[in-house]
């Protein structure tokens, strides 16, 4: 193939250049491509990064292109409304209806097969109420008996993405819309920077192992940093994040491209450089001083609701941290389960498709076992992973939760359209990228909007679902609510899949089978 090229373009290049000079000088345009062309092919045979192009000059560059636009080709022309990955078009186009403020009903009917293995629905009532009567803008409290600055938190709020992983262009939409919407804004764990504060947004300050904006010159927590830093009035609840769905136990990743000095500078890191945030914690060795952590940046930041995020994983740790809540009656003022189909910039594909629990069972168990140990009443429980609709709103609220956060679909409303670039700096929409030629494209003043449109249609659409449930309030919705068919003829409530637990039933050893094993290896002063 090689030889071939070389033989074709030198045969080209000798005839189109005596057609030039004998026949028509237009010949010379064809030439000048031609040599290009060839120059192009020389250069791939010199390279040793790429075999094909290597082996088959110019030609082999078609495969990385086809690679390039195959996500997009297969998005707009191949994939049915319902397979699309991870959001399948229907949910895309809901998201960018409700956002547009467009029509988003739907004709003829549901496309998704209801006798399906998965397939789920909400059982309404003959007597539903009138949605038109009930709170559409239902809200929840967090701040626990040592809470002195609690917050009246929407059900709904854009869950944690970082200033570096989104251009600054997204987080001000992000935040000037969630000011329009009076929703919660969260910071993701790269450190607050000026555009979470341009817009006066409600802000939840993630803190992750990297302790970004807290951080000492080796990186350890820095209380009197922490201090500082939470005092800004626009922060109103503080989440330390154990762990995140994408990616539990790996840690967080800036790449060196997305590291410009400004977010060095937010971040007290070197810019230019690839960032990684450790999988753990310096700050605390076991469950009893997580606690006591988190207690500490309550009193630091004058009484706000301090909570953690986490993945369940290794289910004992997780009873180890209600263990030691209960030795030491401190207690968070919320906890945020992540679902391991939770979103990412960056993450090897081993942690995005194989470690940590789904959202559903996650939710599940942290609900469960703060209900068996009677904390349940001490602790806000928020909802993230994959949060698209009203419907999964509803349906993570029936399952134990006090409200929900989303990420992607927050994305989405501001323009992200799945391109999966993320982790490139390329995104063409700039949203997700550090690029000033791309972010320049999302403009704050239009996408705003849209981020509280599309915020206040899906709650609203979710206080619809509940009116035809019969429930004028949300915390009248139980598991018995939510159907899943399991089976082809078979099926199961939420009740029946994940079976609640009696008030203090573990204080009471009357313990289920299958957390016996669990509550026995967990510890208050060592994880395992």
């Amino acid at each position: 193939m090689r030889k071939g090229f070389i033989i074709s373009a030198i045969i080209g290049i000798i005839g189109t250049a005596l057609l030039g000079y004998f026949a028509s000088p237009w010949w010379y345009v064809i030439l000048a491509m031609i040599v290009a062309l060839f120059v192009m092919g020389i250069n791939d045979m010199r390279q040793t990064k790429h075999s094909i192009m290597r082996t088959y000059p110019v030609f082999g560059r078609m495969r990385y292109w086809m690679e390039a636009l195959r996500p997009k080709m297969y998005q707009y022309f191949v994939e049915s409304d319902i397979d699309g990955r991870p959001i399948n078009r229907i949910d895309r186009s809901t998201i960018y209806q409700r956002a547009k403020k467009e029509m988003d009903t739907m004709p003829f009917g549901t496309q998704l097969d209801v006798y399906e293995e998965g397939y789920e629905w909400m059982s309404h009532s003959i007597s539903p109420k009138d949605f038109r009567n009930l709170d559409h803008n239902p809200r929840v409290l967090i701040g626990n008996k040592d809470c002195k600055l609690p917050y009246s938190a929407s059900i709904f709020n854009v869950s944690a993405m970082s200033f570096g992983s989104l251009s600054s262009n997204a987080i001000e939409a992000l935040n000037a819309g969630a000011k329009i919407g009076n929703f919660a804004h969260n910071t993701g764990e790269g450190g607050i920077s000026p555009y979470h504060l341009k817009h006066n947004g409600d802000i939840i300050w993630q803190v992750g192992t990297g302790y970004f904006g807290c951080r000492d010159e080796d990186g350890n927590f820095s209380p009197e940093l922490f201090a500082q830093t939470s005092s800004a009035p626009q922060i109103r609840m503080i989440e330390l994040k154990l762990s995140q769905g994408a990616k539990p136990g790996h840690g967080g990743i800036l790449p060196a491209k997305k590291n410009t000095p400004e977010i060095a500078a937010i971040r007290h890191v070197k810019a230019g450089t690839t960032v990684y945030s450790p999988p753990y914690h310096s700050a605390f060795n076991n469950p009893r001083e997580l606690v006591l952590l988190l207690q500490q940046m309550r009193e630091l930041s004058g009484g706000k609701p301090v909570g953690f995020k986490l993945c369940i994983g290794r289910k004992s740790e997780f009873i180890g941290i209600c263990k030691a809540m209960i030795e030491l009656n401190l207690y968070p003022d919320f906890i945020t389960v992540d679902g391991g189909e939770g979103g990412t910039g960056a993450a090897p594909q081993e942690f995005s498709n194989h470690v940590g629990a789904p959202l559903l069972d996650g939710l599940a168990f942290v609900h469960n076992i703060l209900v068996g140990y009677d904390i349940r009443k001490h602790i806000k429980i928020i909802a993230s992973g994959k949060i698209l609709s009203g419907f999964h709103i509803l349906r993570a609220i029936a399952l134990g939760a006090d409200a929900c956060n989303s990420a992607r679909a927050m994305m989405m409303a501001i323009g992200c359209i799945q391109a999966l670039q993320c982790n490139s700096n390329k995104c063409p929409t700039g949203v997700a990228t550090q690029d000033p030629a791309l972010s320049i494209g999302l403009v704050v003043a239009d996408k705003k909007q849209r981020v509280a449109n599309y915020h206040e249609d899906t709650v609203k659409t979710f206080v619809e679902l509940m009116g035809a449930a019969g429930i004028d309030d949300y915390k009248k919705l139980t598991r018995s609510h939510i159907y899943r068919r399991v089976f082809m003829n078979e099926v199961r409530t939420f009740e029946d899949i994940f079976p609640s637990l009696e008030p203090s039933s573990i204080l009471n050893n009357k313990i289920p089978e299958k957390y016996k094993q669990d509550v026995e290896m967990a510890h208050a002063d060592r994880w395992y």
